[in-house]
Parts: C-alpha cells; sequence; structure tokens
C-alpha cells in the first residue's frame, strides 16, 4: 500500500526501508510523544495519537507484540466471568468495544465465534449461568451499540451433544450457547502499528529505551540502543508514554523509582490440539476452581487454556511447565469421552498478564482495569486492562498526553478509523471468487489471505505477479504461501526469522516440529530483503532450531523454576551480521 486515498498521509508500509528513515527521523526531530512499547496498548496509543495530528514515534525493544500481545486467548469479548465479581462497567466497556471491532475497527481481523457453558445442575445452575449470560447479551445493547453476533440459547444436553458429541454424556445436564469473538493478536498488533504508520507515525522495532532524557524533573525524550547495529542516539519529545506492560515497573526504574503504582505478571498458557482430536461444532467454556478454561476454535486446530498463576522469573519467555500442561489436560479431559494426552499437543504458548498489584496474594483475583498515570512531568504511564479495551486505554492515555502538551489536541476518533485492510473489506470478501479466477489462487487461499490482510490482499498478489513461485505454499507449513513470508519482511516490519514463524504466521505452534522443517526454506526467503550473508541465514535457522529445543525441555519440567532455567538455555536472538 503505498499511500492513503483517504488521507494521503502516507505508507504503511514497515519494511527495512522505513525502519532506517524512522530511526534517522527519531535522531533530527522533535515529537510531541513517543511511546514505549510495541504491543496492542502501544500501538494502540500510536494510532490514536497520530490521528488526533500529533507528531508519533514508537520504540519497541523486541519484536512487535513479542510479549503478552501475541499470547493471549486471542479472544475479543466482554469478560462473562466478572459479571460474577459484579463488575458491570468493566463488562458494558468490553462488549462495547467489541461491536466497534466486529463492526467499523476491523471486520477484517475480528470475527463472531460460538461458545458452549455446560451445566451440571439441572435448575440453578441453568438459571444462574442463564441470567449471567442474559445480562452479557443485554449490556452489548446498551450505550446504542449492537452486539454484532447471535443471540445466546439455552440446550438440551441431547441439543448439546449434537453439536458437540466429544462431550462425555455424564458430565452435565443441558448446556448454555453464547457468542463472543476471536482475532490473532499479533496479527491485529500489526494492522493497528500499520495505521498509525499510514497517519505519520515513526516505528522501530529492536530498538530499546535504555534511560531518558531530562530537564530538571521533567522527562524531554529518550536514550534508545538499535540492537541490530548497536548504535545509541536520542529521541526529543514533549511527551512520553510508557506502554510496556509487564515492563511497566522496569521502565519507571529508569526515571528513577518505580512510584506509586505496580505491575505484577500472572503467566497463562495455552495448547494447541488438532480439530479432529474434539469433535464439536462450537468452542466450549468450561469453570475450574480458580477461573475458566477455553476450548477455542482455531483454524484446523483447537487452542485450550489459560492457567493463572503468578510469575516473577523471565518476562521475555515465560515458560510452560509440565504442571501447566498437566493442569490444562486434566480440565478440559474432565468433560472429553476421548481424553486428550501429551501426544496430542502439537504446540505450547506462555504469556503474561500485566495486573494491577493490589492487596491479594492470588493474580486471579487482581484487577484487569487499566489505570493512567503522569508519575512525573513529561511522562504517561499507562497500565493494566485486557485486549479488548485497548482502544479505551490508549484513548485515556493520550488524553493525558494532551493535557501535558500546549495548545489545543483534537479529540480521540479511532471509534470511526478502519485498521488499514479494513476499509472495503466486505465488498471484496464478496468478490473472492472472482479474485480467485483473476489470481489463479484457489478461492480457499484467497479466503485466508483476506482473513489476514484485508484490502492489502492485494499487496499480496502483486507480489504472485511478479514472482509465481511465492504463490505456492510452504513445504511442511501449507496453510501459508511464501509469499506471507516475503510480506512479513518488507512490509510487517519482520527482523528475523523467529518474528515471522512465531508472530507473522503461527507456525511456531501449529505444527508439530514447531516449525522447525520449514526454517531454511523461510530463512532463504527472508535473506534477500533483510540482506542477509549466508551466515546470517545459517545463523537464523540455527537460533531457531535452539529456540524450539529449549521450549521443548522446559515443557517436560516439572514446575516453574526448572522450566525456567530451561528455556534460558536459547540464546537471544542475533543482531545483523556483517556480511
Amino acid at each position: 500500500m503505498t499511500g492513503s486515498p483517504v488521507t494521503g498521509l502516507g505508507s504503511s508500509r514497515l519494511g527495512p526501508a522505513e525502519r532506517a528513515a524512522a530511526l534517522d527521523r527519531m535522531g533530527r526531530e522533535e515529537f510531541d510523544v513517543v511511546v514505549v512499547g510495541g504491543g496492542i496498548v502501544g500501538a494502540g496509543a500510536a494510532l490514536d495519537a497520530a490521528t488526533r495530528g500529533l507528531s508519533v514515534a514508537v520504540v519497541e525493544a523486541r519484536d512487535f507484540a513479542s510479549g503478552t500481545s501475541s499470547r493471549s486467548s486471542k479472544l475479543i469479548h466482554g469478560g462473562l466471568r466478572y459479571l460474577e465479581q459484579y463488575n458491570f462497567d468493566l463488562v458494558r466497556e468490553a462488549l462495547t468495544e467489541r461491536a466497534l471491532l466486529l463492526q467499523q475497527i476491523a471486520p477484517h481481523l475480528v470475527r463472531p465465534v460460538p461458545f458452549l457453558l455446560p451445566t451440571t445442575k439441572r435448575v440453578w445452575e441453568r438459571t444462574y449461568f442463564g441470567a449471567g449470560v442474559a445480562l452479557y447479551d443485554a449490556l452489548a445493547f446498551q450505550m446504542g451499540s449492537t452486539r454484532g453476533v447471535p443471540h445466546h440459547r439455552h440446550l438440551s444436553r441431547k441439543g448439546a451433544l449434537k453439536l458437540a458429541p466429544s462431550l462425555r454424556r455424564d458430565a452435565f445436564v443441558g448446556a448454555i450457547q453464547y457468542w463472543d469473538a476471536q482475532m490473532d493478536d499479533a496479527r491485529y498488533v500489526m494492522m493497528a502499528l500499520r495505521t498509525a504508520a499510514e497517519y505519520g507515525a515513526q516505528i522501530a522495532a529492536r530498538t530499546q529505551c535504555v534511560g531518558f532524557l531530562r530537564e530538571g524533573e521533567r522527562v524531554t525524550g529518550l536514550r534508545i540502543k538499535d540492537l541490530e547495529s548497536g548504535t545509541h542516539s536520542e529521541v526529543r519529545a514533549k511527551q512520553v508514554v510508557n506502554a510496556t506492560g509487564v515492563w511497566t515497573d522496569d521502565i519507571q526504574e529508569l526515571v528513577g523509582g518505580r512510584g506509586q503504582i505496580h505491575v505484577r505478571a500472572s503467566k497463562g498458557i495455552h495448547l494447541v490440539v488438532p480439530k479432529d482430536r474434539i469433535h464439536s461444532a462450537t468452542g466450549l467454556i468450561l469453570r475450574t476452581e480458580k477461573s475458566v478454561l477455553f476450548v477455542i476454535p482455531w483454524g484446523r486446530h483447537w487452542l485450550i487454556g489459560t492457567t493463572d498463576t503468578a510469575w516473577s522469573l523471565d518476562k521475555a519467555h515465560p515458560a510452560a511447565s509440565r504442571a501447566d500442561i498437566d493442569y490444562v489436560l486434566e480440565h478440559v479431559n474432565s468433560v472429553l469421552n476421548t481424553p486428550l494426552t501429551h501426544d496430542d499437543v502439537e504446540g505450547v504458548y506462555a504469556g503474561l498478564r500485566p495486573l494491577l498489584s493490589g492487596e491479594r496474594d492470588e493474580t486471579s483475583q487482581l484487577s484487569r482495569e487499566h489505570i493512567v498515570a503522569h508519575p512525573v512531568p513529561g511522562l504517561v504511564l499507562v497500565a493494566g486492562g485486557k485486549f479488548t479495551t485497548y482502544r479505551v486505554m490508549a484513548k485515556d492515555a493520550i488524553d493525558a498526553v494532551a493535557h501535558g502538551l500546549d495548545g489545543k489536541v483534537a479529540e480521540s476518533c479511532t471509534d470511526r478509523i478502519p485498521l488499514v485492510g479494513g476499509d472495503g473489506f466486505q465488498a471484496m470478501w464478496n468478490a473472492r471468487h472472482r479474485l480467485a479466477g483473476i489470481s489463479g489462487l484457489h478461492v480457499a487461499r484467497i479466503e485466508h489471505l483476506l482473513k489476514r490482510y484485508g484490502t492489502l490482499v492485494d499487496d499480496l498478489l502483486e507480489l504472485i505477479r511478479d514472482k509465481p513461485d511465492l504463490g505456492k505454499p510452504l513445504n511442511g507449513a501449507d496453510d501459508y504461501l511464501r509469499a506471507e513470508i516475503v510480506y512479513a519482511a518488507s512490509h510487517e516490519g519482520a527482523r528475523h526469522l523467529n518474528d515471522v514463524l512465531a508472530r507473522r504466521t503461527r507456525i511456531s505452534i501449529e505444527a508439530w516440529d514447531r516449525g522447525i522443517g520449514v526454517a531454511k526454506e523461510a530463512a532463504d526467503l527472508l535473506a534477500p530483503v533483510l540482506g542477509w550473508s549466508k551466515k546470517q541465514t545459517d545463523r537464523e535457522v540455527e537460533y531457531y532450531r535452539k529456540r524450539v529445543e529449549a521450549e521443548r525441555d522446559s515443557q517436560d519440567q516439572h514446575g516453574d523454576q526448572e522450566a525456567d532455567a530451561s528455556r534460558r538455555g536459547a540464546p537471544d536472538i542475533v543482531p545483523t551480521a556483517t556480511p
């Protein structure tokens, strides 16, 4: 996409040249706001600021969405369980956002998904859960928003078994089916960042904040390190936003202390199993002694999770232990007529929720609400919250930025701004058979691309027209086309093989071998785009292999300490080698 037909502001492309240009501008200009953190909240804050007419820069120490924002349950939901905590405002806010994302902001990325809630008591439980789901639907209607999803319905055991034959007959007496929504979290972050770039934001991954510039008490910018080249520079800014999730306290320490707001990390793990292991036409939601467990449709797979346990070890690479995996299997097997085993698990991923610290010891009881604060002049902190309400968090953070800037700043308008690829999506979806005929790709391939890139699918089709070989699927990961690997580096900011296999695609959790078999082919496709030498290409493949080995080893360890030690055995991503 070379430019915006609506705004004419610029390109949404985030390739190597755009990164270099962004770093150059960061070294020469003063920005209205610099955002630290390239997860969903940082991406949302950058987009909110850019669409208000502010000059914006974004720095991310690793890859975009490499932390919490690529390791969630991949749901856009109101949080049904928060109704039990009487947190109606949080649920109402999230359901309002769900409708916006489904219908206006990201119709290409967010889609409805059904869930079955089995009940075990014929009267009180059906009444209790039924009232909760009815309230959930009712809250979605408030404030003039439409649901964007079907209404809930009650089912007998026979009716539930028609939808989910894999359920044990003796595990429930009936069920309630309701609807929420889902997305690919890392892909969503990428599209939000690209939209911010289209509106003028300067964005660079692998760029670490190592300190702050100060004028007296006031923060006036950042000291950054380009982790690819090793060079240091400064970025001047009128306001800085700390949107680093579980790293919030670490960044706060760089300005002389943590302040009064603390963020604790809660680990949640998910298992990925093949679709044929559970025969069901709907997702499942199961109550556990601590929270809930989801069984979520995911293409040719199921995602099963999550756990909720305190984590104080390596934030960059949280490790799933065998105890975590056993916990999930035990709870999902309690309702399945054919139990899952460790041999059924294709992939495992672990993520950390950033929870606002409170007096409670149990992380499952800590707040999912967010907070915005001015710990020191010139610095805004935004923390807590959940993926679904990222846009509200971003708006609140930039409202605080606006308060600290001289002159009037426009109100937030992101509730009316589609993400790139979303404007005109329905019309292009309707034309998918024609697109298939023109491109020579099967309509199933076009649908796959449309659900990942929306109307930006033209970019991919252009790559394939220029090099027809890119229209072939990857050997060993045939859900993805070779063009998608090239595009990840040329347009989507990927700097390393792991970025592509773990986040731009989901090969690392969807393939039985975790992507090792496709690593060489993918690296060879990336090399010319990123200017890798043969030495660097080989290093990328070797790093990826060691990462997978370390993760697998960690998942055989019983507890967190042992799993963390094993996961740390893999080297971090190496900077680009000199040819």
